[in-house]
């Protein structure tokens, strides 16, 4: 009896290390099934990528077969061009320069979805200066990072409010909006957004003034989108369209659980490079939450928003020739 007690014990620990074998060779083989897909961010993590990393951390991603990788950029203008050259899977970047790369220089871009649905941008002077509206700028000192698309905007403001663009002094500041604005170099900036440098400016204990290009003359425009080449759509929309299920649960999650997807977020940012500083980031996310909300579907996009932009920078000597605005974004975001 004894012996084949010890005989059957062994064929059942036979069994189970078999059937351990087999479990891990499944799972293997399940991760093996997973679709990479990689996404350059248009900047360091912050709170406008909370979404994508609550997708992450809530395995949303994963549900979809997709084993996501996010980038940071080395160059501003690397998320646009990797995605155009399907170097990456996606790319974020910014509405008017999507428009401007497709009809300058022929960019085989296009974007699958609106993530910030209105300007971030903002015209900001202390409370201090005086400057209350595009018009008070006549004759003041106006520092900006160097971009033509900056600069027509700012024209435009200030002609839309009756005042003469030609008695603004712009001058390149690169990305110092803020210290010129505190040290006094410049009157005012602008490129400054509401959810980054002007919290910044509140939390050193600085009043604010901040005006929206939208309010004079500028057309409203999908602040921050995501892109891919024209090939990977062709060949690959629904490993696209499965990114953008998982990363609409990461925006809802969000928009629910504000509190743990900065959490989710600071664990991920890159300390070395952009560290966050945590009430910042929860002011930026509250500012921000609301502007990517449509009662269409998240990343939802319209032709019109397309149409009107591309008009303007046509308007504005930005763009040489209109593109054919329908090969210029997919809407996969909105809801069926």
């Amino acid at each position: 009896m004894k012996k084949w007690f010890v005989i059957g014990l062994s064929l059942m620990l036979v069994l189970m290390l078999a059937a351990c074998g087999q479990d891990k060779e499944n799972k293997a083989g399940d991760s093996k099934k997973l679709k990479d897909v990689t996404v350059m961010l248009d900047w360091y993590p912050n709170a406008v990528h909370s979404f994508i990393y609550a997708a992450q951390e809530k395995g949303y991603f994963k549900k979809e077969g997709l084993n996501v990788k996010v980038q940071f950029p080395a160059n501003p203008t690397d998320s646009l061009n990797l995605a155009a050259a399907g170097k990456v899977t996606l790319g974020l970047y910014y509405q008017p320069d999507v428009a401007m790369a497709r009809a300058n220089e022929d960019v085989p871009v296009k974007s699958v979805g609106a993530i910030v649905r209105s300007p971030l941008n903002r015209v900001v002077a202390l409370k201090d200066s005086g400057i209350k509206r595009p018009k008070d700028l006549e004759g003041k000192v106006v520092g900006y990072s160097g971009t033509p698309l900056s600069e027509s905007v700012l024209k435009k403001m200030v002609k839309s409010d009756g005042g003469d663009p030609n008695k603004v002094k712009l001058v390149d500041v690169g990305f110092e909006l803020n210290s010129s604005l505190i040290s006094k170099k410049v009157d005012a900036v602008i490129g400054a957004y509401i959810n980054h440098e002007v919290p910044l400016l509140h939390k050193k204990g600085y009043k604010t003034v901040d005006i929206d290009p939208s309010d004079y003359g500028v057309p409203s425009y999908y602040e921050l989108v995501a892109v891919t080449g024209d090939q990977t759509w062709a060949k690959d929309s629904d490993t696209i369209k499965a990114f953008w299920r998982a990363a609409t649960k990461g925006y809802e999650y969000t928009e629910k659980h504000p509190k743990e997807s900065l959490q989710i977020l600071l664990d991920n940012q890159d300390k070395s490079n952009f560290p966050l500083e945590k009430d910042v980031e929860t002011k930026s996310l509250n500012i921000l939450l609301p502007k990517m909300k449509s009662e269409h579907g998240f990343g939802s996009q319209t032709k019109e928003s397309w149409q009107s932009n591309v008009d303007w920078l046509k308007e504005s000597g930005l763009i040489k020739k209109k593109p054919n605005v329908d090969e210029m974004f997919e809407n996969i975001g909105e809801s069926k």
